[in-house]
């Protein structure tokens, strides 16, 4: 079960760099939607502008490879948010449609995973980590089945399917820090009120908490979908900027003829 996980006293390195974007992101995203649980539209717009902005910093000393990642999972997942939200109204936004600052929230949420995962200090308790999350998430999903206010059956599918990616997916370290930044945003911005989750799930009829706990399993899928399309959308680019260039040098030959 634990085949994917790193070996267990092996010497991992601790690079700042990860940390102080993993830190960044949580500040960050805590303020963002704490401005939006009360501001304005036009406040979304310059929400989104320096969200953007971060992502690209953040991005610019990454490989080629985790860019693109990066790229579907922030396309992958705003398709769910529009999907999920305006359209099916599983969870709803303050003003009903989906902020254009989420884009790029996903993209930084995604990033932050990613680097907490590859992290030193993950790395090294990658064992005592996963108990604490299975653990604590566990404890979560029985205290939404039993004592609280509304009934969390989602959650518990959700936690199900989260403990299936963890101990058979092959990215559990991505999936451990998925847990722990979409369980912040998830907290900050339902206490916010930046969303609300629907007391009933309306594709399954099953009710869910206001968030489900468990809801770090969608970035499980997000992930699954980055890193198998990332390659080949990097291929596809390198062919199409080959194409170009020779078609460049072509009609440079044609002029000079």
């Amino acid at each position: 079960m634990l085949r994917y996980f790193p070996e267990a006293g092996g010497a991992y390195a601790d690079h700042k760099r990860d940390y102080a974007i993993a830190a960044f992101t949580f500040v960050v995203t805590g303020i963002c939607l704490t401005i939006d649980g009360s501001g304005s539209r036009e406040m979304q717009w310059a929400l989104a502008f320096f969200g953007y902005l971060f992502l690209i910093v953040l991005l610019s000393g990454e490989s080629k490879l985790l860019r693109m990642q990066v790229v579907v999972a922030l396309l992958f997942a705003t398709a769910g948010e529009l999907f999920a939200s305006p359209y099916m109204e599983g969870y709803i936004y303050r003003f009903g449609s989906v902020p254009p600052y989420v884009p790029a929230g996903h993209g930084m949420v995604y990033l932050t995973a990613v680097v907490l995962g590859r992290s030193g200090f993950f790395m090294r308790h990658a064992r005592a980590i996963a108990l604490f999350t299975v653990i604590s998430c566990g404890l979560w999903t029985v205290w939404g089945l039993t004592f609280a206010e509304r009934s969390d059956q989602i959650g518990a599918v959700l936690f199900c399917v989260y403990l299936i990616y963890l101990f058979k997916g092959k990215s559990p370290m991505v999936y451990l820090g998925a847990f722990f930044i979409t369980t912040w945003l998830e907290l900050v911005g339902t206490t916010a009120g930046t969303w609300a989750w629907a007391v009933v799930d309306p594709a399954s009829g099953l009710t869910q908490g206001n968030p489900p706990s468990g809801v770090a399993a969608w970035y499980c899928l997000v992930d699954a979908v980055a890193m198998a399309g990332a390659a080949p959308a990097l291929k596809l680019f390198s062919r199409i900027n080959n194409s170009m260039i020779q078609f460049k040098q072509l009609a440079r030959v044609r002029t000079e003829k």
